[in-house]
């Protein structure tokens, strides 16, 4: 049985329906989900739904009995991550499951992203199971970057403060791609993977590249990170978003994201959705 949490979230849903894709019977596939009424979709697909919550460990050993290999879709509630983990890690231990699959984040163990501390505590925590695991270190989503082609589309400008950092971004799809091949792989290639696209990104080529699908002028503004801050709160964000959001774009531009290239298309054999790509799915063309 192949288990996943989280499947109902963009990233989980996609790695239940490429299990589905790739041939494996919806009789083998646990999605493990709050709600159930929102998996409505793949329990018509034959999915065996388990309910479930990070902060219930009661309902995670439940939710785990039986399961072979296990993905652990890293939780979004930022500051309660490390515990809801340690909950699904130790109900896995209880249930004996023989491989765990964790999504996490770029050079988790040395760096200073500011999303990376909890994904950090939480490889520790896997590698205390002593459970076979494989750790994807997710780079940046293609998708994250949505509003902003959009926006650049619209206005003719685009603003930031990551500098000349580079990035190695792909889309959702990617990345579930890769996870569906180490679940599914013969010998599972345990370890730390550093999951990225083919090409590396920053983000005046986003700027250049909407310009060039448009056919107009796109003009990129590198802020310092106050006034990057200082512009998405004259933009309407709240003063915690803005600061996250500045804060990230400092981390790209300090080289966090910059962690190689590749890791997606060595393990599933495709190359990754390209920018070009990209930006025309979002502007519809």
């Amino acid at each position: 049985m192949i288990t996943v949490t989280g499947a109902t979230g963009q990233l989980g849903r996609l790695v239940v329906t490429g299990l589905l894709e790739s041939g494996v019977p919806a009789a083998e596939v646990t999605a493990v989900v709050r709600d159930a009424s929102r998996a409505a979709d793949l329990a018509e697909r034959g999915v065996a739904i388990a309910v479930a919550d990070y902060t219930d460990p009661a309902s995670l050993r439940s939710a785990l009995t039986g399961t072979d290999r296990l993905l652990l879709v890293s939780g979004s509630e930022v500051g309660q991550r490390v515990a809801q983990h340690t909950n699904v890690l130790q109900a896995a231990a209880a249930a004996g499951v023989g491989l765990v699959v964790y999504t996490s984040a770029p050079k988790a163990d040395d760096t200073t992203l500011v999303l990376a501390p909890e994904h950090k505590a939480t490889e520790e925590a896997i590698t205390a199971t002593g459970l076979p695991a494989v750790v994807l270190r997710n780079n940046w989503y293609w998708e994250n970057y949505d509003a902003q082609v959009q926006q650049a589309a619209a206005s003719g400008q685009l603003a930031g403060s990551s500098g000349a950092g580079r990035a190695w971004p792909a889309s959702r799809a990617d990345f579930a791609a890769a996870a569906v091949a180490v679940l599914t792989a013969e010998q599972p290639p345990l370890g730390v993977h550093e999951l990225g696209g083919d090409q590396p990104f920053v983000l005046a080529d986003l700027a250049a590249e909407v310009g060039r699908q448009t056919g107009t002028e796109v003009t990129y503004a590198d802020l310092s990170t106050d006034d990057h801050r200082a512009a998405l709160l004259g933009a309407g964000l709240d003063e915690g978003t803005a600061g996250f959001v500045a804060a990230l774009d400092g981390n790209i531009a300090a080289g966090e994201l910059d962690a190689g290239q590749g890791g997606i298309s060595a393990l599933t054999g495709r190359p990754t959705r390209s920018l070009a790509e990209y930006v025309a799915e979002v502007l519809g063309r």
